[in-house]
């Protein structure tokens, strides 16, 4: 089977530069085109600003961008029919029923995190969820680096929904984001988030079950971004066999 031709989005950033050292080095994968919204040059490789361009000579484009970049993105995606791998996080449910809509016609691997760690995690607080049931309290903690600009992060609302999902709960009825002054005793079926920004912290997260006499943790902690760099290369491997659809690296990695 030939290697899968990549583009990627964004690559003068911080993990667009790790999504182009892995593509480069990965088995199965081959660098077909970089972009971003400044002409600058990466490894003797022109980065450019045409994405129709870079389509032309690719076969999956991986986004770790912003919302309305991946927007544009996307649809430029459906109209060459290549697929996409995902990666960016804080869309408005406007925006990701777009991307639901372009699922229908091209192949689109979504997700909030994409390390492999990451997502044996999520089947992990899924399975204690499920098993612990509701005497345990869950709640969900994040850090992340100064400069990231939603809260809570992705991946802290994918382990939030996917410890809901196993309790019979939901989010957006049972989610609490914020707790400041009298707010009288916690309510058993909510599951709270808490959240840290400071320094250069790659990711942290950890899943509390606080039960009676016990308390389990779940948790995975990112000293680098090549975990996920990794993660987006086999994604876009699976992506470019796939029929249109919308997936998740739990897809991906086999682990539904």
């Amino acid at each position: 089977m030939s290697a899968v031709r990549v583009a990627i989005a964004g690559a003068g950033g911080r993990m667009g530069l790790a999504l182009l050292e892995a593509a480069s080095t990965t088995e199965g994968v081959a660098l077909g085109a970089a972009v971003d919204l400044k002409s600058s040059t990466w490894g003797g490789m022109a980065i450019g600003t045409d994405l129709a361009g870079a389509l032309a000579g690719s076969d999956v484009v991986i986004d770790f961008t912003r919302p309305d970049g991946t927007l544009e993105h996307v649809r430029a995606c459906v109209a060459a029919g290549r697929a996409i791998v995902i990666g960016t996080t804080g869309f408005a449910p406007a925006q990701l029923d777009e991307i639901r809509r372009a699922a229908e016609k091209i192949a689109i691997v979504m997700a909030p995190n994409m390390s492999v760690g990451v997502n044996v995690a999520l089947s992990l607080v899924e399975m204690a969820a499920r098993s612990l049931g509701p005497e345990y309290d869950v709640e969900v903690f994040e850090m992340h680096h100064r400069k990231k600009v939603d809260a809570p992060s992705g991946t802290a609302l994918k382990l939030g929904e996917v410890a809901a999902v196993a309790r019979g709960a939901t989010l957006e009825r049972d989610g609490v984001f914020g707790r400041h002054g009298a707010t009288g005793e916690r309510k058993g079926a909510t599951i709270g988030f808490s959240v840290a920004r400071g320094g250069d912290v790659v990711g942290d997260h950890t899943v509390f079950f606080a039960g009676p006499g016990e308390r389990i943790e779940i948790t995975h902690r990112s000293s680098s971004r090549a975990n996920y760099a990794q993660g987006a290369m086999r994604a876009a491997r699976f992506v470019a066999a796939q029929k249109p659809g919308l997936y998740d690296m739990r897809d991906v990695l086999g682990l539904r």
